[in-house]
């Protein structure tokens, strides 16, 4: 599977039908998702940082790396994989230890330690990956505006919008302004030139209805980890009580 493949999956999504990618967190859940027959996976770092006993955020990046060539070995579909702000390596060399993975794709936020990057300089940086990875990599830029906030006097649709413009200038191939509101995406999806990539969440419209909003491509973020560990838990609270 190569990016080409990836790319290939977001492109005519009709309003209603998005491009749904379950997020697994191990080689074994990413094997239940693929058999069920979704046709790409979009690994989430909470998630394997769970499964690897850390927060969110504080994986070291050589098991993360390890993680995600686990479950991308796993599969015989496309995998991207969730790399947070790129743990602090040079674009040359946070693709290659990507592509070394086998994923075809990949989330960089514009946030670290919970702060904004300078938009200018995260669409640089974009910008060095994109030279790095030519088209072996399905780019999908991550804006933090809805999780992090803005400065006191930004509009944060405006500024969403400013820096997903910023992205795909630089190269991206899909805007993730994760967070955004449901009623945001309309606007959101016609003012960006790429596939627009939604969150769903359990509390949340679920992937159809997102996808008629204006989201081509639906992620879950750790959410269906989350609801694994709650049956977890249910079994173990079960085998206490037999």
């Amino acid at each position: 599977m190569t990016a080409s493949d990836l790319r290939a999956l977001h492109r005519g999504r009709t309003a209603g039908d998005p491009l749904v990618l379950p997020g697994p967190w191990d080689a074994a859940s990413a094997r239940v998702f693929a058999d069920a027959g979704f046709p790409a996976l979009a690994t989430p770092s909470a998630g394997v940082a769970a499964s690897l006993g850390y927060e969110d955020g504080r994986t070291p990046a050589a098991e993360m790396f390890a993680a995600v060539t686990r479950i991308a070995r796993a599969v015989a579909v496309p995998v991207s994989a969730d790399i947070e702000a790129g743990y602090g390596l040079a674009p040359e060399e946070l693709v290659e230890r990507l592509l070394a993975t086998g994923v075809v794709g990949c989330n960089l936020e514009d946030s670290e330690d919970g702060v904004l990057r300078d938009a200018d300089r995260q669409a640089e940086r974009l910008a060095e990956v994109r030279a790095a990875a030519g088209d072996r990599l399905f780019v999908n830029a991550r804006v933090d505006t809805y999780v992090h906030g803005v400065p006191a006097g930004t509009d944060q649709e405006a500024e969403t919008v400013r820096r997903a413009l910023l992205y795909v200038a630089a190269g991206a191939d899909c805007v993730y302004p994760i967070g955004a509101p449901a009623e945001a995406l309309p606007r959101l999806a016609a003012a960006v030139p790429v596939p627009l990539n939604a969150l769903a969440r359990p509390d949340g419209p679920g992937p159809r209805r997102l996808g008629e909003l204006g989201a081509a491509r639906i992620t879950f973020g750790p959410g269906l980890q989350h609801r694994a560990m709650a049956a977890v838990r249910g079994i173990a609270d079960g085998l206490r009580k037999a």
